[in-house]
């Protein structure tokens, strides 16, 4: 699924005053200093992968000569998003030639041994991050500009002379979050391994929590609705930040196109405007944000000024629908999953039906009875042909599209919608676990809706193993946060054709620690 959209001539509408209130909650970033705690060399294993094979005291830093191909890798301890400043000097005879330097950093071990000259994705390579510099006077403080997310730093000396070899002084980084891990307690009472899992889904939350909920510092560094609908519920288990939620609706409700269809993502620079990026089910979940802040917050007058917008998203999204369910053709209209060969409209129907009931509760706490009815009309038709078109007696699944295919996100997201009846989801639920169908999922994002219908008919215990074996695998693969993309079976795998561009630090990805807190706390 290509999710590159270019609509030049696209007319975008404004509203000022929600743009306003936005920027009224813009938050003050806190700052930590944060010094490197080892050096290390990677390698990689039989496997593959990118693995630490020595460690060295940061002390011995300054013992280090850098002269051409030379290098050294720092590491910070722990993922971290923020601003690096080094201190460099020279060593040997005087410097009669700029030092060329390249700096490379990663989010994990295995970024420092790809080579960028190798990248074949199908997004830009700038988001690899890797900088050059020629340093033409040392000693010098190179303090660097722009913002990283990472816990390892290459110095490699591309060049120096014969003469003179760089000394790498020391290193800061200038860490950078809207909020503090201090704010959040952690779950003592659970097992270390689900510790472990919820202390890397905080993590992960609190790096992509910047003047926006980001999708991931690293990339795509931009505001998307699917990753807000979950950081939000993420955010109010946890660190609580309210304001962040409020600016990012008042963003999306007041950056939209003409028609007032919220994009699925925003920029915020070099000024603020709705992408022109459109995802049917992800303009739907502008609902599911408004409703779940409803009920952390009680807040009503927001509700009311934001209702108009969410209501129009239902409006809008029967332009893709024909007879009563997604349309279907070469375009995928809603997002679902990145899995390759995924037939999306059950699981749309899914969403549809998910996002019309809490509309229609919003409709009732606001007493918009003629919306109401309207929801309600369309919440029981949507019902009616969840089942008729949809449902599959013999096998006993939600099939979707003209191949009729049985897949892990359909049933989710049918059970989610509750089309069948609490001990019928909780039936489908076990029946999925247990034949496992072929089109199962790709990312944290779809399994997350897994997890969640399990726990929603009750099996816990089922969603716990789920849990430990998808967040715990990427634990077992070094992760400090939690990754964009994630495949046990092929863990390099990648929606952009190349792992270089993935993201290993992602929103939605940090959903256990709300799914543990609700359901196990």
């Amino acid at each position: 699924m290509d999710l590159i959209s270019i609509v030049p001539d696209m007319k975008r509408k404004t509203v000022d005053a929600f743009v306003e209130k936005a920027t009224a909650c813009d938050p003050k970033l806190l700052q930590w200093q944060i010094l490197p705690k080892e050096l290390i060399c990677a390698e990689r294993d039989e496997q593959g992968r990118g693995v630490i094979a020595s460690r060295e005291p940061v002390s011995c830093m300054q013992e280090r000569r850098l002269q051409k191909g030379d290098k050294i890798c720092l590491d910070f301890g722990d993922h971290h998003v923020g601003y690096v400043t080094l201190r460099l000097s020279s060593a040997g005879s005087p410097q009669d030639a700029p030092a060329f330097l390249r700096l490379k950093f990663a989010e994990v071990v295995g970024e420092l041994l790809d080579d960028s000259d190798s990248y074949e994705g199908w997004i830009s390579k700038g988001w690899i991050q890797e900088e050059y510099f020629h340093i033409d006077v040392l000693p010098c403080e190179l303090k660097l500009p722009r913002r990283y997310a990472f816990r390892y730093l290459e110095i490699m000396a591309i060049d120096t002379s014969q003469k003179f070899q760089v000394v790498v002084d020391s290193a800061e980084l200038t860490a950078v979050s809207a909020v503090s891990m201090e704010d959040v307690a952690p779950l003592t009472n659970l097992p270390e391994d689900l510790q472990r899992i919820d202390r890397a889904s905080l993590k992960t939350l609190q790096d992509c929590m910047q003047h926006v909920f980001e999708d991931g510092p690293k990339r795509d560094r931009r505001l998307w609705i699917g990753d807000l609908r979950l950081q939000a519920k993420v955010n109010y288990a946890t660190f609580g930040n309210v304001d962040l939620v409020k600016r990012c609706m008042y963003l999306f409700a007041g950056l939209t196109r003409e028609d007032g269809r919220i994009g699925a993502c925003l920029f915020t620079e070099p000024v603020m405007q709705v992408d022109d990026t459109f995802l049917w089910d992800y303009s739907l979940f502008f609902i599911s944000i408004l409703y779940d802040y409803y009920q952390f917050t009680k807040d009503l007058d927001t509700v009311k000024e934001l209702w108009p917008a969410a209501f129009r998203q239902i409006e809008l999204s029967l332009d893709d629908m024909v007879d009563g369910v997604l349309r279907t053709d070469e375009d995928q209209v809603a997002f679902i999953d990145w899995k390759d060969g995924l037939d999306r409209q059950a699981a749309a129907q899914g969403v549809w039906i998910y996002c019309l009931r809490q509309a229609l509760w919003l409709a009732d706490l606001l007493g918009e009875q003629e919306q109401k009815k309207y929801i309600g009309d369309l919440l029981e038709e949507g019902c009616k042909n969840a089942m008729e078109r949809f449902w599959d007696e013999e096998q006993g699944f939600f099939v979707s599209g003209q191949e009729r295919q049985v897949s892990w996100s359909s049933q989710a997201w049918m059970v989610l919608a509750d089309v069948l009846d609490p001990e019928k989801s909780r039936q489908l639920m076990c029946h999925l676990l247990e034949v496992s169908p072929e089109m199962g999922v790709s990312t944290p994002y779809a399994y997350h809706h897994i997890i969640e219908a399990l726990l929603h008919v009750g099996e816990k215990e089922k969603a716990l193993e789920l849990m430990r074996r998808y967040w715990g695998g990427m634990l077992e693969m070094g992760a400090d946060t939690f990754w964009e993309a994630y495949d046990p079976q092929d863990p390099d795998a990648s929606p952009y054709g190349s792992s270089q561009v993935n993201s290993y630090c992602h929103a939605w990805s940090c959903t256990p620690a709300w799914l543990l807190r609700e359901y196990f706390c």
